[in-house]
């Protein structure tokens, strides 16, 4: 059997959570498609609020990956869609060579032979349709733009992205308390990931995220 591991990422911090659908959906696709063509999935790693238009090694969830699966034999990497490895044309064609001269597949799960036939056609199709998601993905961030500052201009506010305090009020609480006795942010980071406090990429918090949660 096959082995490879899953990359999901979520561009919007507005899509994370249990009550969205993004990762859910991403991890059901890839799910479906290992167990149709006898793969196993051996690990996943997660991007939350991380842009399309990122490079991958500006990806916390993606050098993960890469760490993982640098002396365990696994190459072969499976994703939703190739707009989820990247929205951005260029990221994506230099993505997928880098990948592709360490001898790593990628596969998107929608489109199986998206990243693997190498002949002009091929590639041709796969930077139109990136082209394309990174159209989509600039369109999309007008609309947003133009509709908060419609918001604003009516209302004088608009709302950006939730605080620590709005999404989790009892780790900030959790947070200002251990801080309050006098423990070190690597301190704090241990005792929340002791007590379940993690990041969207299952790593503990990091210093910088403690340091403005507790100072707010």
């Amino acid at each position: 059997m096959k082995k490879a591991v899953a990359y999901f990422r979520t561009s919007s911090a507005t899509n994370i959570g249990d009550d969205r659908d993004s990762e859910q959906r991403q991890r059901i696709a890839v799910t479906a498609f290992a167990a149709r063509n006898d793969i196993e999935i051996v690990d996943s790693f997660y991007d939350a609020a991380v842009s399309g238009a990122d490079h991958l090694d500006e990806r916390a969830g993606f050098k993960a990956l890469l760490q993982r699966i640098a002396g365990n034999g696994v190459r072969t990497i499976l994703v939703e869609t190739a707009n989820r490895f990247a929205r951005d044309l260029m990221v994506q064609e230099t993505g997928w060579l880098k990948l592709k001269n360490l001898g790593i597949e990628l596969i998107s799960v929608d489109s199986p032979n998206a990243f693997i036939e190498d002949t002009p056609t091929a590639v041709l199709i796969r930077q139109i349709l990136g082209a394309v998601a990174q159209f989509d993905r600039a369109l999309t961030v007008a609309k947003l733009q133009a509709a908060r500052e419609r918001k604003k201009a009516a209302t004088g506010k608009c709302e950006g992205r939730k605080s620590w305090q709005e999404m989790d009020p009892k780790l900030v609480r959790t947070a200002k308390a251990l801080r309050a006795k006098k423990l070190t942010l690597r301190q704090i980071s241990a005792e929340l990931a002791n007590q379940g406090y993690m990041s969207h990429t299952g790593k503990p918090l990091s210093r910088t995220v403690l340091s403005r949660m507790t100072m707010a």
